[in-house]
């Protein structure tokens, strides 16, 4: 695992990324990516599901860019081990891997995001960033593929959400931003925000992809 240095007047202004990625090719050109934006630091880098876990607990990442396929394991079960641990750090699966039995483990890890090697810097850039704040960026043809597969099982999960949640995780499930939420619901930021973490508590999960997984298998989302 590598480190790369940074001024911490800098630091404190930058997202803090780690990459896991067992092909030393593939993780230089992504830090180089990542290092030349100016919003960006990538503290490390690390090639195995064991590196990974000792880079979030020394580096302290706000985001892990995280491979599928590792020497010692998977980017499922690195980001369960992760979450487990620091539950505020946000994980980003980047793979080669389209199968949607994959997509549904990553999600229901707890990953804020799943994209597939062949998309573009942009998109890569703009989950990372919003795996940041809070957000999950999962493409739409993936998210399309995503809910119809989630098993309507019955654990009772969400029976005590209020109708405003209702509301707010109807629309996560369609994609919404907790910018487009709040303007169509006529409510603060701060206030979809507080119903997010809510949502969240109740579903017991780690991130908002992982909740509307959750929902759905509840038969909780009512999509328009």
């Amino acid at each position: 695992m590598s480190s790369d240095g940074a001024s911490p007047a800098v630091v404190a202004e930058r997202i803090r990324v780690l990459i896991c990625d067992d092909h030393a090719l593939v993780a230089k050109a992504l830090a180089v990516l990542l290092a030349a934006q100016p919003d960006v630091e990538v503290v490390g880098v690390a090639g195995t599901v064991a590196q990974a876990r000792e880079g979030v607990a020394t580096l302290h990442p706000q985001v892990v860019l995280m491979d599928y396929a590792l020497p010692d394991g998977d980017g499922v079960a690195a980001t369960t081990a992760i979450k487990d641990a620091h539950p505020d750090v946000q994980v980003v699966m980047l793979t080669a891997f389209a199968d949607e039995d994959v997509l549904v483990a990553a999600i229901e890890a707890g990953c804020s995001g799943y994209l597939t090697k062949d998309k573009g810097a942009d998109e890569l850039l703009a989950a990372i960033r919003l795996a940041a704040v809070g957000q999950a960026m999962v493409s739409p043809d993936m998210l399309a593929r995503l809910l119809p597969r989630m098993r309507r099982n019955h654990h009772g999960l969400g029976w005590d959400l209020t109708s405003r949640e209702r509301q707010v995780l109807d629309m996560l499930a369609d994609g919404a931003s907790k910018e487009d939420i709040a303007r169509r619901l006529y409510l603060s930021t701060n206030t979809v925000r507080n119903h997010i973490q809510s949502i969240l508590t109740k579903l017991h999960a780690h991130s908002r992809l992982e909740a509307v997984a959750a929902a759905t298998r509840e038969g909780l989302v009512h999509r328009g």
